[in-house]
């Protein structure tokens, strides 16, 4: 079984367990009236700063449920009944009041500020325009949570990853248009270029000694040890000053490059960062499977 709350259709709907369901949900920006009234829901931006977030816009369709109420309502149909079921044992789950806790979401923020360090008074704070900080006990009080109290710092060996010749390392990025996987536009105000995605960065001198010219076509040939072909076609290369020997190119167009087991030592994120390809002027590759 699988289960996907949601605020639009996409891909991933159509590729699910043996049975699925799909919830749909209001987004942030649709006003939310719950049995308390409007609610408002907290957020945490980029910089570390929780503020208050209100929908305006009329709901998609009659009926949306917001994810808090679906989070309760599931919570109010599982826990609730499992409780009752336990004959002669007591279940706490038992006990919270989910349906109060879906239409008014100032009491799940009020749990919140009992049991969260550095969240107390979390409605009051909430409502402060810009909102607040979350607590940084390195930045505010220089302490750090370790037995000592203070940093520990470690000095590690630097593996530089050594590329073949007429081969580069990709890292893949983010467009100015784009947060995580979602895409808003076309362009990137970073760098430059407008009305596209499928580009590759590579430094002017790399690509003259690849006898590639600034704006050619070309396509991103995956280089790994499992010997798996992983071809990302017709990426427009541009002359960037990236470091020599290395490339950038926008995910999520170029994921296909990424094996799946190729994952770093200790945080098991995938290799985004340094992939060894080669590039191919677009439309010379063999015939057969890619």
């Amino acid at each position: 079984l699988t289960v996907q709350v949601s605020t639009t259709l996409n891909r991933s709907h159509a590729v699910t367990g043996r049975a699925a369901l799909i919830l749909p949900t209001l987004g942030r920006t649709e006003a939310d009236v719950q049995a308390g009234g409007p609610q408002q829901v907290s957020v945490e931006d980029s910089m570390g700063m929780v503020h208050a977030s209100r929908g305006t816009l009329a709901p998609a369709g009659v009926g949306l449920r917001s994810e808090v109420a679906i989070v309760c309502g599931l919570a109010e149909a599982t826990l609730t009944r499992r409780a009752a079921d336990s004959a002669g044992s007591v279940d706490w789950a038992g006990s919270v009041d989910w349906a109060g806790l879906a239409g008014d979401y100032r009491r799940i923020r009020g749990h919140i500020a009992r049991v969260v360090p550095g969240f107390g008074d979390f409605d009051a704070r909430l409502a402060a325009p810009g909102g607040f900080e979350l607590p940084h006990p390195p930045r505010d009080s220089r302490t750090f949570p370790t037995p000592s109290g203070r940093a520990a710092l470690t000095v590690n060996v630097c593996e530089v990853l050594r590329v073949p010749p007429g081969h580069l390392l990709l890292q893949t990025v983010r467009s100015h248009d784009q947060y995580n996987t979602t895409i808003y536009g076309m362009d990137d105000r970073y760098r430059g270029v407008r009305r596209g995605r499928r580009v590759v960065f590579v430094h002017p001198d790399d690509l003259t000694a690849l006898g590639l010219a600034d704006g050619v076509h070309v396509d991103l040939v995956g280089v790994c040890t499992d010997g798996v072909p992983r071809r990302a076609e017709n990426f427009r290369a541009v002359a960037y000053p990236t470091a020599r020997g290395c490339a950038a190119a926008y995910f999520p167009e170029t994921n296909v490059l990424v094996p799946l087991d190729s994952t770093a030592a200790r945080s098991n994120t995938p290799t985004s960062k340094s992939l060894v390809i080669r590039l191919e002027p677009t439309g010379t590759a063999a015939d057969g499977p890619r």
